[in-house]
């Protein structure tokens, strides 16, 4: 059990059947009245969030969310398979459990599954992922200078925006948390 007034950033409790987790929190002692708990929290299963304002004595059942680290092996139509590195043990996912930046995912690469009770409800990719650039217009020489951009895919299907001078074959750093080039991959 927690209660409101024991509320932290990063605190996560079950409130009306959801799960949630505390983003921002303020206690307030006003001069008339008596004292609360505004808070801002995220539903970590659908992502909105909400500000809601408690009493520092109401309580909520904590909420155990669990991240594991599960190799991505491959896909069937909408079926992403997962496999547990210790057990050996496949864990299909629905298509639509998988964020945006999965895109950025290629077969063998290490993901953390994020369940709440035994079911998954994220998958959060490597934080940074090293793609070749599989099409591209032609690279030239000497265009560094500005910050001009052009459309390239990767290897995985992914459309990203990479600076004139990459070629086809290239392998470039990704942050998957915005989809965009870093630099060139260290060889």
């Amino acid at each position: 059990m927690v209660t409101a007034g024991d509320f932290k950033n990063g605190v996560t409790f079950e409130l009306d059947g959801n799960v949630f987790q505390v983003i921002e929190f303020q206690h307030v002692k006003p001069g008339k009245g008596a004292a609360f708990v505004r808070t801002k929290m995220k539903n970590v299963i659908t992502g909105a969030v909400i500000e809601r304002s408690f009493s520092p004595t109401d309580k909520f059942d904590s909420a155990y969310i669990e991240r594991k680290d599960m190799q991505y092996s491959y896909n069937d139509g909408d079926l992403y398979y997962f496999m547990d590195m210790e057990t050996f043990d496949m864990v299909p996912l629905n298509k639509d459990v998988l964020p945006d930046s999965f895109a950025f995912v290629k077969e063998e690469m290490m993901c953390k599954l994020v369940s709440y009770k035994g079911k998954v409800f994220s998958v959060e990719p490597p934080t940074f992922v090293e793609l070749e650039v599989v099409d591209t217009d032609p690279g030239f020489a000497g265009n560094t200078a500005t910050n001009t951009l052009k459309p390239a895919t990767l290897e995985t299907g992914a459309q990203i925006k990479v600076p004139l001078f990459i070629n086809v074959g290239e392998v470039i750093k990704i942050d998957t948390r915005t989809g965009e080039y870093l630099s060139r991959a260290s060889k």
